[in-house]
């Protein structure tokens, strides 16, 4: 059976190799990098370090006939993306047309201008299963992309009121962003891969460099206005789950490779709206498809699953496995909400 869990040290092998099919900002291919950010995760989900700077990696967990754990996957949650001192920072996808009476001439425009989050927002990323993993009848990817938002629900108070997921857009074979090359590098100097290993610790060159005033996209190369808001293979599952829960495209990108950001009303999002708390227990109803979730009072601190359970009133019944999965007993709160349905 599968299960999520709070990423702990001894899962850095586990991660790394995760993390060299995705090398994204939030999950880059660095385990130097990635022993940092299981350790602050560890805190985090301890509650040892200020809300705002809380990031969760949580790890998908197969547990074989012997009770032997593999981990296959991980995604993540950043409770505050974006502050005054180091705020959020896109390209507005603008409309703009412009009409010649002399002419008769009429031409609609794509216009980027910069922008910045100073009040932060929350962010999901790092997404990834491993290749032999993925398209298995468990619907893995969904599973570690919606469990985030039932613990998102469960602590509620920790996160912001906006959660943003940036989308990758296609890169070239070598890795090069056609987009970065037709822009970002002239105003940095920089390639898209040392612009990007800076930018995860600091974004200063991106404010002090880039052009403020409106770029018309039509002044780019077409291979690189093509790449605006586009949304790569790999990521066309995720944005599949996101618009089903209610996340919609914002106009806005990423300024580095133009990669979409996708938005949503923290409150508004259907697995949010649906979570309720509830005390394990007996139940006689119909079995929801659900994923449920415990805080545990030491590491991993965290445990989810997904599994058909009974609700009446503030009861909740699992079925045995799940209850041992997620290490409670009658009697314990857990929290649970129903899995969206394909095609609503």
């Amino acid at each position: 059976m599968f299960f999520i869990r709070a990423a702990e040290e001894a899962d850095l092998p586990a991660v790394t190799a995760a993390a060299q099919h995705l090398d994204s900002v939030n999950l880059p291919n660095d385990p130097q990098r990635l022993a940092q950010m299981i350790d602050l995760a560890g805190k985090s989900f301890a509650g040892k370090v200020a809300a705002a700077k809380r990031e969760l990696l949580f790890v998908l967990c197969e547990r074989d006939a012997t009770g032997a754990e593999r981990v296959v996957g991980s995604s993540m949650i950043f409770a505050q993306h974006g502050s005054r001192q180091a705020p959020h920072v896109f390209f507005d996808v603008l409309d703009e047309e412009r009409y010649s009476e002399t002419l008769d001439r009429h031409f609609k425009h794509t216009v980027l201008r910069i922008g910045y989050n100073y009040r932060g927002l929350t962010e999901v990323g790092g997404l990834v299963v491993l290749p032999s993993h993925r398209g298995h009848p468990a619907q893995l990817g969904k599973l570690l992309a919606y469990v985030r938002f039932l613990y998102l629900a469960l602590h509620r108070e920790v996160f912001c009121d906006e959660v943003v997921s940036e989308l990758m857009t296609p890169l070239e074979s070598d890795g090069r962003s056609l987009l970065w090359e037709a822009l970002g590098r002239h105003f940095t100097g920089l390639s898209y891969q040392e612009a990007d290993r800076l930018s995860r610790e600091n974004k200063e060159f991106i404010r002090t460099l880039f052009p403020q005033d409106p770029i018309y996209a039509s002044l780019l190369p077409p291979a690189a206005q093509a790449l605006i808001g586009q949304v790569g293979p790999s990521s066309k599952p995720v944005e599949r789950l996101l618009r089903r829960i209610g996340f919609d495209y914002a106009q806005r990108i990423d300024p580095f490779d133009g990669g979409p950001h996708f938005h949503a009303r923290t409150d508004e999002i259907s697995l949010v709206k649906g979570a309720r708390k509830l005390v394990v227990g007996s139940a006689e109803s119909a079995a929801v498809e659900s994923f449920v979730a415990a805080d545990l009072p030491a590491a991993p601190w965290f445990r989810a699953v997904r599994a058909p359970v009974r609700i009446a009133g503030g009861a909740v019944a699992l079925p045995p496995e799940a209850a041992g999965l997620l290490g409670v007993t009658e009697g314990q709160m857990v929290g649970v909400t129903p899995v969206p349905v394909e095609g609503s």
